[in-house]
């Protein structure tokens, strides 16, 4: 990303609209060809109808966009949220698939109201409380159990009833070796599609959004295979030998969307309101949500190349807001998504009018060309699905978080298994847990887990000191964030370190980012102390422990995090 003069930075509203309409409609028209087989997807994954997803995509661009606190993130349903929507309508339905659609909407709507209110309350700093390897933790958890689901819709093949998660991904080499066959042709091109366009170099084929690649050979083959009309097949002449396998194929493998868009529209039912479940299925939501529209905010801030800064507050109470409307109308829950977002930012759009074109385009097509979304094949959706999730859960996102320290590895594992045996809620919990065991372990004290200690003096009109006392964590270093956020932009920045025993990964990734931003701003950061420092691995910002024969010794030289 080429920097840019901050004196160019883009202006907002009716005069920003003026000014850039045209790079943001371009980018609006590209991330809608990219969000409408995402959206659909991700609807039909979570258990809702396939409208459902375009129903948020649609708020979040026309309505979100207008009063959020970011400026180039595109909202809309997210792979993230899947697993706490559809086991909320698995939970609240009881085997009604509609009702438990209708009891989700109420959560959602329950959810969203609680999102407002953090939003007021300035709640959005929060976010910084879970250590960043607990939510990669959870995030590739969520793509496992993506991954295990999606397969066999890819593969055009159905677990056994009744089957819990491991048990679904038991089945998995079962449904490679009987899948049905022209469904699993769709599947799997696609598959090689997305892998394929993820290798290419060529800037000009990468404009191509590689989403509506899969879905446009996907319906090119439905046609082929005639998917519009139930048959046997005739891929393999021998294919009703084969045992345990579907060997007919038909419309119940395409999208079911009706032709008229205003029959979409659902609402919400309360009648299990007092329940337990009602109220996990609302906590989840509104944490998984929240947690992953900042933490995607805050990622887009840091590829604006105008080094424009999120009003996350305000961000969280627009999203709450665009929540509460698609509750109350048959939609997903929304977040800031950050592919979406990425892929906006390449496509050169400036302001957020290019999340609100993006809106508007899928409004458009769902009203002029619903026959289009039906011949769809659920295949190629899901194949994008399994690529999302495989994204998720990488080896690669295991050796990024192994290269921090094998602590972090350790946690990083510990939430997946936990989500995975458990729920999301709990194996978030668990995951956090472990890190405060590893910190009382490595001799963080009882009055330091929640409390932090540090001074802010200004030493001249062009300084300012900050010295840290006893151990900056995740769990206490929130009050830290607060106080810098005040500071005066354009100054020089000290920090003194010789009297911080520990600093966590968390709290160093958080001051690489604050010197990051401060300095692209006219500032200056400088460290003290922190070699007599031990580091728990190579990596820039690994968990820092004061060397023992140090702990007494009060020297000070110049270190710059990089």
């Amino acid at each position: 990303m080429t920097e840019v003069s901050l004196s160019a930075v883009p202006k907002t509203g009716l005069d920003g609209l003026k000014e850039n309409w045209r790079s943001d409609l371009l980018s609006g028209f590209l991330v809608f060809l990219i969000a409408l087989p995402l959206c659909l997807g991700i609807s039909m994954a979570s258990g809702f109808p396939p409208s459902a997803g375009i129903i948020t995509a649609i708020i979040g661009g026309i309505l979100v966009s207008r009063i959020n606190g970011s400026f180039i993130t595109i909202n809309g349903p997210a792979a993230g949220l899947i697993v706490v929507v559809l086991s909320a309508a698995q939970e609240l339905g009881e085997g009604d698939a509609m009702a438990g659609y209708r009891y989700t909407l109420a959560a959602i709507v329950v959810a969203s109201v609680l999102q407002i209110l953090m939003g007021v309350c300035k709640a959005g700093r929060l976010s910084s409380f879970f250590p960043a390897s607990v939510v990669h933790g959870m995030l590739a958890a969520i793509g496992i159990i993506i991954m295990a689901k999606q397969i066999h819709v890819m593969l055009g093949t159905t677990p056994e009833k009744g089957s819990n998660l491991f048990s679904t991904i038991a089945q998995i080499p079962h449904s490679f070796l009987n899948p049905n066959y022209e469904i699993a042709i769709i599947g799997i091109t696609g598959l090689v599609i997305l892998i394929i366009w993820s290798m290419l170099k060529n800037p000009t084929l990468k404009m191509i959004p590689a989403p509506i690649i899969v879905v446009l050979v996907g319906m090119g083959l439905a046609r082929y295979f005639d998917l519009e009309h139930e048959h046997m097949y005739l891929f393999l002449p021998d294919a009703h030998f084969l045992p345990h396998h579907e060997e007919t194929v038909g419309p119940k493998f395409l999208v079911a969307i009706s032709d008229n868009f205003m029959s979409s529209f659902y609402f919400p039912d309360f009648s299990k309101f007092a329940t337990l479940e009602f109220w996990e299925a609302v906590v989840s939501i509104c944490l998984v949500g929240s947690l992953e529209s900042l933490l995607s905010a805050i990622a887009v801030d840091k590829l604006d190349p105008y080094k424009r800064h999120s009003n996350l507050d305000r961000d969280l109470t627009a999203v709450g807001a665009g929540n509460l409307v698609a509750g109350l109308i048959g939609g997903l829950p929304m977040i800031a998504e950050i592919v979406r977002s990425s892929a906006n930012v390449n496509n050169g759009a400036k302001t957020q009018w290019a999340n609100f074109f993006h809106g508007t385009f899928l409004l458009l097509f769902v009203v002029l060309f619903p026959r289009l979304i039906h011949s769809i094949p659920l295949a190629a959706l899901a194949a994008l699905l399994v690529y999302t999730g495989y994204r998720l859960a990488s080896p690669k996102s295991f050796a990024t978080v192994l290269l921090i320290g094998k602590e972090q590895l350790f946690m990083f594992v510990v939430t997946i298994i936990g989500v995975l045996a458990t729920d999301l809620l709990i194996g978030v919990a668990i995951g956090i847990v472990t890190k405060f065991a590893i910190h009382m372990l490595r001799g963080v004290r009882l009055n330091n887990l929640f409390k932090i200690h540090f001074i802010i003096e200004r030493k001249d009109a062009g300084t300012f000191v900050v010295s840290i006392v006893g151990a900056a964590i995740f769990s206490n270093f929130m009050p830290l964030k607060t106080a810098l956020a005040n500071l005066e932009s354009g100054k020089t920045v000290i920090f003194q370190m010789n009297n911080a025993y520990m600093l966590d990964h968390t709290v160093m990734e958080f001051l690489h980012d604050f010197q990051h931003n401060y300095e692209s701003h006219g500032g200056k950061c400088v460290f003290f102390g922190l070699e007599y420092h031990d580091t728990y691995s190579r990596h820039p910002l690994a968990v820092r422990r004061m060397k023992r024969d140090n702990m007494s010794r009060r020297k000070s030289d110049h270190y710059g995090i990089r």
